[in-house]
């Protein structure tokens, strides 16, 4: 039962902004990355049954070097829900060489960073070796992609390694990415090329610093293979990740449109338990999980576009039940504002452009809500009422969160009725000019300080409408108390400085790839690790790239 068709969005012309999607010719994917087919088999693939028991040449870690490494597993995916997977293993890598321990996440993990910098890190990561505990499985979920669905995609290049509990009590799950076909691949070869891998890493740690919730990379392997593209042969790795939990959209539907009643309530009560556990007592604890997987993606994509985010790839099997931003295959940031920004190759109609990602979002909530439908009330017209009631809070929600976001970026103080036009026709300020959106908010929070506006106003051809707006903002701020300087630096704290601009990505994966140097990534990482601090001799850093020089560009799928 549909509850919002595609072409029927509540709110899409307030959130596109009454601007027409842009048409986009049919790319293919980069690097010959195979992109999901919307033909997919209904049951779980059959190759699955003898594929349990084979190791595939998989060393499991002894006890010490376990214990060392610092590993705890607590697989509650595999232990509570069987069915729901296929247990399997990783393919061998014939040299496995460690590029990239993230130091960070791994303390946060409980897991010895200095150990796993050596010969165990690059065994364990490469998926060569297991540690102790870990059950390897590769999850089943199907998907909306690009507003098509296939009722069976699963994880084609991915492994569950499994969970742990980090040094603040929560539960991580810790994947694999890139570690072999397993029965989902659909004729992959389940690998993935170095570019991408380091691609996610680097977009995972500069949103994580931007205070974004998002998956996050914590190993990059080179496998010491090649994986053969449509470009033709490149190196291999095997990206780590790491994630509040793997729980997808596509993971309810999988069961869903199998008319798996018992599986879908075993699986809500377990989506409670990991992200919700207060939801348990509740008279309609599946509406209440409805609500607020509502409000954690609200939020998200509110904080999406205060940055300029483009996700790319917006389907069902890419919206987490946890709030978290995944999968970062042909996602970008935008430089000139417009709503209508698209980077990503296969995205042929503008879906998933920037200005339609909260709308989007809705769409694929709706999809949530139809799994649900038999959980929520065995009267169906009654169980609609109660999610479609729901997902219209949605609209709601978004604007207050925008709202808000917006409010920080302007440094503004409280919300007055005049709020909503004074930020949209900013806006619109910038679209018409195509002002750079990160360097406008961050100009803006300079003049707010010292009255000096030379940098906003280089940013525009044509200063009068600026100059227009700048008397109603200048208005507006005289209600707010306080030192200028002070004002300054809170706006600053919600305007970042350095983004991962895409000439700068493309600079620093094409070095790494193509010159084995991976300098210009590290140095482009640290940068991005304090993206609201300005530092000395990274004026170039924080620019877009020169004017023309990357008309055209598009992104592709990666990992």
């Amino acid at each position: 039962m549909a509850l919002m068709p595609d072409a029927m969005l509540p709110g899409f012309d307030a959130y596109s902004r009454g601007r027409e999607r842009p048409s986009m010719r049919r790319a293919p994917c980069q690097h010959g990355v195979r992109c999901r087919d919307p033909a997919a088999r209904e049951t779980l693939p059959s190759s699955a049954a003898p594929a349990m028991a084979d190791t595939r040449g998989m060393n499991t870690a002894t006890p010490d070097s376990a214990a060392v490494a610092g590993f705890r597993f607590d697989n509650s995916y595999a232990r509570a829900l069987e069915g729901f997977f296929v247990p399997w293993q990783a393919a061998q890598v014939p040299t496995p060489v460690l590029l990239k321990l993230n130091r960070e996440l791994a303390t946060e993990l409980g897991l010895d960073a200095a150990t796993l910098e050596g010969p165990l890190g690059a065994a364990i990561f490469s998926g060569n070796q297991a540690p102790e505990g870990a059950t390897p499985i590769a999850q089943a979920y199907a998907g909306h992609q690009f507003g098509g669905f296939s009722p069976q995609l699963g994880d084609g290049r991915a492994l569950l390694l499994g969970e742990v509990i980090d040094k603040q009590g929560r539960r991580r799950d810790i994947a694999f990415k890139g570690s072999g076909r397993t029965p989902f691949s659909r004729g992959g070869d389940g690998k993935a090329a170095l570019g991408p891998v380091l691609r996610e890493y680097l977009m995972g740690e500069a949103m994580h610093a931007l205070g974004i919730p998002t998956t996050r990379a914590l190993a990059v392997v080179a496998s010491g293979e090649q994986v053969f593209r449509d470009s033709g042969a490149l190196p291999g790795a095997v990206l780590t990740r790491v994630a509040a939990s793997h729980l997808r959209v596509g993971t309810f539907q999988f069961f869903a449109t199998r008319g798996s009643t018992e599986q879908l309530r075993m699986l809500a009560d377990y989506t409670i338990a990991r992200h919700d556990p207060e939801l348990a007592g509740q008279p309609q604890p599946y509406l209440a999980l409805l609500r607020a997987v509502t409000g954690r993606q609200a939020a998200l994509i509110a904080r999406w576009m205060g940055v300029g985010f483009i996700h790319g790839v917006m389907n069902t099997d890419n919206m987490t039940l946890s709030g978290e931003t995944i999968d970062y295959g042909p996602c970008a940031f935008m430089d000139a504002y417009d709503p209508g920004t698209v980077f990503s190759s296969i995205d042929r109609q503008g879906r998933y452009a920037y200005g339609n990602q909260p709308p989007i979002a809705q769409w694929n909530l709706a999809r949530l809500a139809e799994t649900l439908l038999p959980l929520l009330h065995e009267d169906g017209d009654t169980a609609v009422a109660m999610a479609t009631e729901v997902l219209t809070e949605f609209a709601t929600v978004y604007q207050q969160h925008w709202s808000a976001e917006l409010g920080r970026k302007l440094g503004l103080a409280g919300a007055l009725p005049d709020d909503p036009a004074l930020a949209n026709d900013w806006l619109d300020l910038l679209q018409a000019q195509q002002v750079d959106f990160t360097l406008a908010f961050r100009q803006l929070a300079t003049f707010a300080g010292s009255g000096d506006g030379a940098a906003l106003q280089a940013l525009f051809t044509d200063t009068a409408p600026l100059d227009a707006w700048l008397a109603r903002w200048q208005a507006r701020s005289a209600d707010a108390q306080g030192d200028p300087a002070v004002r300054a630096d809170t706006m600053r704290l919600a305007n970042p400085l350095y983004i991962p601009r895409n000439h700068l990505v493309e600079a620093a994966l094409s070095a790494a790839v193509e010159q084995g140097d991976q300098a210009p990534f590290e140095r482009l990482l640290a940068v991005l690790q304090r993206p609201f601090d300005a530092r000395d001799g990274l004026q170039d850093y924080a620019v877009p790239a020169a004017p023309g020089s990357m008309d055209g560009y598009r992104t592709f799928c990666g990992t």
